[in-house]
């Protein structure tokens, strides 16, 4: 006698007495390979058609993560998922398992406790868990804990497989940089861009600074930011070398990257791969940037204590804001080579890329000081009541400044001013002492 077996799928809301409508799923998978993206689509086909077979279901859809860790609660589709729920759409939640859903502990629980509080049920397969069944909370917390300690035991063993790695002068996470393409770990240079290198680090040794840099790049239709190029100058591949581990994941759970500055060992290759800068070129940039690094530091010591450089602040930082381009003003100093510098400041804009990307105009220190004077209606500058008063300065065009103020009021000014108005004391007193000199001088002719 022939037998037939079959298989019977019991459905999950029999262990449960409440009757559920609008039902939706999360899927996720931690990795972007092909095998496990194929998992991922496994997943959101199996739990799709699960749905919609079910009678007396709404299929609210399948929410899923691609290559995403579960520790983090920023999740893009996860995130979705709980504004939906915040909005009253969905009654319940399908998920393969607690670490699908999170392995973060405290992540997890402070969900799980809003959708109780929103009366939305999850229901994970795998553990066969309610999350608003009487012991559901424990059962969840305790699976969870156990969650988040195999996610740590698999960041450590990553991280012991990437530093042996290392050992071995293996890179990791280098796919492109400027001036080079890399695959698998080999480096070949991109002749093109190469070129540009080689500009930039000759354009540094001459004397330009990045800024000045960035802006003939610019008007060649090459865009590297201002970081971006610091950081080239100091990247010792762009010499054939590599340096490894020069960050490191402090935190499993976060994924918070830090940079290593001595936690862990780093690892130097020398002649790794092709130079696109000779060593002697690479060094000599290197002093350079240390030689124009301790002048900053030395113009901006506070105090007699060599270790104590402030950066100083400004009674406008961060306060006017260009109408033209939206940047803001910054303080800087004309003629900071002579011995008479006067303070302006300009647009951040304008100062970086030059006029053709904003037309603003600088302004003299003394011209703000003497305007907010006017502006706030006392007899001379005062940091403390600009400070307590105002929220915004607007630069709107040529000679003109709006003075928005705390309590919604403006103050619209416009100014003017001449060379002399600019000069400092210093300057007055050069101005005269050179005209007595010269009267002198006409005398002794006459004479």
């Amino acid at each position: 006698m022939q037998k037939t077996i079959e298989k019977v799928t019991p459905l999950i809301l029999h262990e449960n007495r409440i009757t559920w409508q609008r039902v939706t799923a999360y899927a996720r998978v931690s990795s972007g390979k092909d095998a496990m993206l194929q998992s991922l689509s496994s997943q959101v086909s199996y739990y799709s058609d699960y749905i919609q077979r079910h009678k007396g279901w709404l299929y609210h859809g399948v929410y899923a993560d691609e290559a995403l860790t579960g520790t983090k609660a920023d999740r893009p589709e996860f995130q979705r998922l709980l504004a939906d729920c915040r909005a009253g759409e969905i009654d319940l939640i399908l998920t393969k398992s607690i670490s699908r859903f999170a392995r973060n502990t405290l992540t997890l629980l402070s969900v799980m406790r809003e959708l109780k509080e929103l009366g939305v049920a999850v229901y994970f397969e795998k553990e066969n868990i309610w999350s608003n069944s009487g012991d559901g909370e424990l059962m969840l917390t305790i699976l969870a804990s156990y969650a988040q300690e195999e996610s740590r035991s698999c960041s450590e063993n990553c991280k012991w497989r990437i530093r042996k790695g290392f050992e071995n002068g293996q890179s990791y996470g280098l796919h492109h940089m400027f001036g080079y393409r890399i695959r698998q770990g080999d480096f070949s240079i991109v002749p093109e861009e190469a070129e540009v290198v080689r500009g930039i680090f000759a354009d540094y040794l001459s004397g330009m600074g990045v800024e000045a840099i960035m802006k003939r790049l610019r008007a060649q239709g090459i865009t590297i930011g201002k970081t971006g190029l610091a950081k080239m100058l100091r990247n010792e591949k762009y010499a054939g070398n590599l340096l490894l581990q020069k960050t490191f994941i402090a935190d499993h759970l976060t994924k918070r990257k830090a940079i290593n500055r001595g936690q862990l060992p780093m690892f130097f290759i020398e002649d790794h791969h092709d130079a696109i800068i000779d060593k002697d070129t690479f060094s000599q940039v290197q002093e350079e940037i240390s030689r124009r690094a301790g002048k900053w530091a030395k113009s901006h010591l506070s105090g007699s204590h060599p270790s104590t450089v402030s950066v100083p602040t400004y009674p406008f930082s961060g306060m006017i804001r260009c109408d033209i381009c939206g940047e803001n003003y910054r303080r800087k100093i004309t003629a900071a080579d002579t011995k008479y510098e006067k303070p302006v400041w300009i647009c951040k804009t304008f100062n970086v890329y030059g006029k053709g990307a904003c037309g603003s105009q600088q302004i003299p220190e003394s011209v703000l000081m003497q305007q907010a004077a006017i502006a706030l209606g006392i007899p001379e500058f005062d940091a403390v009541a600009l400070a307590a008063q105002v929220s915004e300065i607007r630069v709107p065009g040529a000679n003109q400044l709006i003075f928005i103020f705390k309590n919604g009021r403006e103050v619209r000014l416009v100014w003017q001013t001449s060379r002399c108005d600019s000069w400092t004391p210093e300057m007055r007193e050069k101005a005269r002492t050179d005209t007595i000199r010269r009267n002198r001088r006409k005398g002794s002719a006459v004479i």
